[in-house]
C-alpha cells in the first residue's frame, strides 16, 4: 500500500481555490473588489516567485472569516462550491485520484490554502485526509489568526511527519503530485514526485531530474 499525496490548486483542480474564494467575495459584494483584485494578484505573483509571506496572506484572508458568522461563512461557500469549484473540478485532474485509490493506497491531500475554504472540497473529491494551513477557533469563531505550522513549503514536509507519527505511518512508497516549485522540499522528499501542469521553474527542474510530467 501507497502514500499518494495531491497537492489541490492547479494539481487536482484547473485553479486555485484560495484565489477564486477571495475574488467570489468581491462578485457577491462582500469586499470591495478593485480592492480585492489587486490584493490577490499581488499576493500570487509573490506564490509564482516563491516569496509569499505566508502568515500575511492568511492573516488577510482570513479576515473575512473573523468579522462573520459561521453559519453566513457556510453559505457563502456552499455558493463558492456551486459557481467556481465545481467547475474547477470538472476540469481539472481529480481522475489522478482514481489509480489510488483502486489499488487501496492512503490519499492525502496536501495544500496551503486553507481548511475553511478546502474541507469541503477535499470531501467533494472523496479524500477524507487533508493537511491545510490551519485557521485558528476559539469559542466557535475564527480568530483570523493561523494555527500551528502553515502547509506551505518546508511546512508541507514538517505536517506530514506529524500526521505520520499521529497516525503510526510509514513514510514509503510514496508519491506526491503538484504544479508548483513551492513544493519543491517535499517532491524532492518522496519516492516518486510528479509534476502537474507544473509553473516553468518545476518544469525545468523536473526535466532535469527525468520526474514525470503530467500536462
Amino acid at each position: 500500500m501507497a502514500l499518494a499525496l495531491f497537492d489541490l490548486d492547479n494539481t487536482l483542480l484547473n485553479g486555485d481555490s484560495d484565489h477564486g474564494w477571495g475574488m467570489y467575495l468581491a462578485e457577491i459584494g462582500v469586499v470591495d473588489a478593485e480592492q480585492q483584485r489587486l490584493k490577490q494578484d499581488q499576493f500570487y505573483q509573490q506564490y509564482l516567485h516563491g516569496t509569499l509571506d505566508i502568515i500575511e496572506f492568511c492573516e488577510y484572508q482570513f479576515t473575512v472569516l473573523r468579522d462573520h458568522s459561521r453559519a453566513q461563512l457556510n453559505e457563502w461557500h456552499a455558493g463558492f462550491m456551486q459557481t467556481v469549484i465545481e467547475p474547477m473540478i470538472n476540469q481539472g485532474k481529480a481522475y489522478l485520484l482514481d489509480k489510488h485509490r483502486d489499488a487501496g493506497d492512503d490519499i492525502l491531500i496536501i495544500t496551503a490554502t486553507n481548511d475553511f475554504v478546502t474541507t469541503p472540497i477535499a470531501q467533494r473529491l472523496g479524500v477524507s485526509t487533508i493537511l491545510a494551513t490551519q485557521a485558528e477557533l476559539a469559542d466557535g469563531a475564527y480568530t483570523g489568526k493561523v494555527v500551528g505550522t502553515p502547509c506551505y513549503q518546508d511546512g508541507k514536509v514538517t505536517r506530514l511527519h506529524q500526521w505520520l507519527s499521529e497516525n503510526n505511518k510509514e513514510f514509503e512508497n510514496s508519491y506526491f503530485y503538484s504544479d508548483s516549485i513551492n513544493d519543491l522540499p517535499l517532491l524532492e522528499l518522496v519516492d516518486t514526485p510528479i509534476a502537474v501542469t507544473p509553473d516553468d521553474q518545476l518544469r525545468a527542474h523536473a526535466e532535469k531530474h527525468h520526474w514525470e510530467i503530467i500536462d
